[in-house]
């Protein structure tokens, strides 16, 4: 991976609107200057494999971003995934049950890939993470609907919300798995020459 030498007048552009990537860029000491959601089609292609299609977006996402010469762009997307099945956000409180339904019970795959902007070019990474989730009742599964905190959320679900409840075991990145793995985007930010201003 080519590292380009630190410059500290590069101003940080987050190519995302997602509050969560907000908070754990929080945690590298890092605000970015600009919040510049690209909008893209999302739609996976037909016979697309769940981390082929979250590295295409993540890059296409990155791609889609004009940036000023001293501008470095993030931007990232993470995918659950079900088998060779892709789970995106649910339209609605019935298509969230049926995600979790797929989810209860059996392990699945949380892939996020990060993609890291400065003039023409990109440096990627993607993470994958094994999720555990426990077997749901009745209960657990309505109770977690009436939250409504399924909404916007890849997969119908948040670790970091309620349905932490039911995931007693992962084998990978937690912060990935919220939407941003924080030691691999500090490398690729490194990478392009952006060095957080503490």
């Amino acid at each position: 991976m080519t590292t380009l030498a630190r410059d500290p007048g590069l101003r940080l552009v987050l190519g995302s609107g997602s509050p969560r990537r907000l908070e754990l860029l929080a945690q590298l000491g890092i605000t970015p200057d600009d919040v510049r959601p690209p909008d893209i089609d999302e739609t996976p292609q037909p016979g697309e494999l769940p981390r082929a299609y979250c590295q295409r977006i993540a890059r296409s996402k990155a791609e889609a971003l004009e940036l000023a010469p001293d501008e470095v762009a993030l931007c990232a997307d993470t995918t659950v995934a079900v088998g060779r099945r892709i789970l995106g956000k649910p339209a609605d409180a019935a298509e969230a049950a049926q995600f979790l339904l797929s989810l209860s019970g059996r392990r699945h795959k949380v892939i996020t890939a990060v993609a890291v902007k400065r003039d023409a070019q990109i440096w990627e990474r993607d993470v994958v993470t094994t999720v555990k989730m426990k077997s749901l009742s009745d209960e657990e599964l309505n109770g977690y609907l009436a939250t409504d905190d399924w909404q916007g959320k890849t997969g119908g679900y948040a670790i970091q919300g309620p349905a932490g409840a039911f995931i007693p075991w992962i084998e990978g990145s937690y912060t990935a798995v919220v939407g941003l793995p924080v030691a691999e985007a500090a490398v690729l930010l490194r990478a392009a020459g952006f060095e957080a201003r503490r």
